[in-house]
């Protein structure tokens, strides 16, 4: 069914708003960066800073250490991504492969825990990594970022492994291939896509994560870069707003690089030409 030109119309208009939604805030944040004090502290702010400067950002790196906490937290992130990737993907097949009631009920039960709040699980968390030693430790944040990104890691590649037709691993078996090469030469490239984006989403939520990173990392050298970027605040809660605008700017370059690079396989599609119609 066609959508008639004033729906159209009215699709195009919601996603520009959302667009201007999303946007407005980064917008914002790169003109503040650049801005002097002088413009900062204007009752009639602009868009455009009048006199940009690069102060802000090297006040930034002079007050705190943000390379280091950026390495803290590309460590950490790319870790529990890529732990998260391999342990959900077997899991996943056998789930989306092999349905029964307890694997529906395994599916229910991934998709309730992602509505526990942090605050429920913080204290015995807190008190397990205690006793594994693990504590103001980078191996023990990663632990906790992969047991948080893995459940819904897992929802999401049980739905790209049922997109795979069966067919086409049966066609294999036909043709002499073990279950194993099977899966890695007919399965896993048709996955590539979706493992992509799972892991995408497990970098950019560890990335971005503050509460546990805060409640864990006590040391200023283990510190992640969230956390770090609380340390532009004074004492009675009065931000250094320009080289925090920056700090904060530096902060969300390494997600937009990284899902530049790959959004082509991202949305690419995840089956073309495997199938004959």
């Amino acid at each position: 069914m066609r959508t008639s030109k004033p729906a159209r119309a009215g699709q195009y208009a919601a996603l520009l708003c959302y667009l201007v939604f999303i946007a407005f805030p980064f917008a914002w944040l790169i003109s503040t960066a650049f801005k002097p004090p002088r413009e900062l502290a204007t009752l009639h702010p602009t868009w455009i800073p009048k006199d940009p400067t690069l102060q802000n950002f090297r006040d930034a790196f002079d007050q705190q250490p943000l390379l280091h906490a950026a390495l803290n937290s590309l460590i950490a992130a790319f870790s529990a991504a890529l732990i998260a990737v391999v342990i959900a993907t077997p899991m996943a097949y056998v789930m989306a492969r092999h349905r029964s009631r307890l694997s529906t009920a395994a599916t229910g039960w991934v998709v309730v825990s992602q509505a526990f709040p942090f605050v429920l699980i913080i204290i015995p968390l807190f008190l397990i990594l205690k006793n594994l030693h693990l504590i103001n430790s980078l191996p023990g944040l990663i632990m906790v970022y992969v047991v948080w990104s893995l459940p819904f890691a897992l929802w999401m590649l049980v739905g790209y492994v049922r997109a795979v037709p069966p067919e086409l691993e049966e066609a294999a078996a036909v043709d002499g291939a073990s279950r194993l090469r099977t899966l890695v030469s007919v399965t896993a490239p048709l996955l590539a896509p979706g493992l992509v984006a799972t892991a995408l989403f497990a970098f950019i939520t560890a990335w971005n994560e503050f509460f546990f990173a805060l409640v864990l990392l006590k040391t200023p050298e283990k510190q992640t870069l969230p956390v770090v970027l609380t340390h532009f605040l004074g004492a009675e809660g009065v931000a250094d707003l320009g080289p925090l605008a920056a700090a904060a700017f530096l902060a969300t370059i390494p997600s937009l690089v990284i899902f530049a690079i790959i959004q082509k396989r991202i949305t690419g599609g995840m089956l073309a030409g495997a199938v004959k119609s």
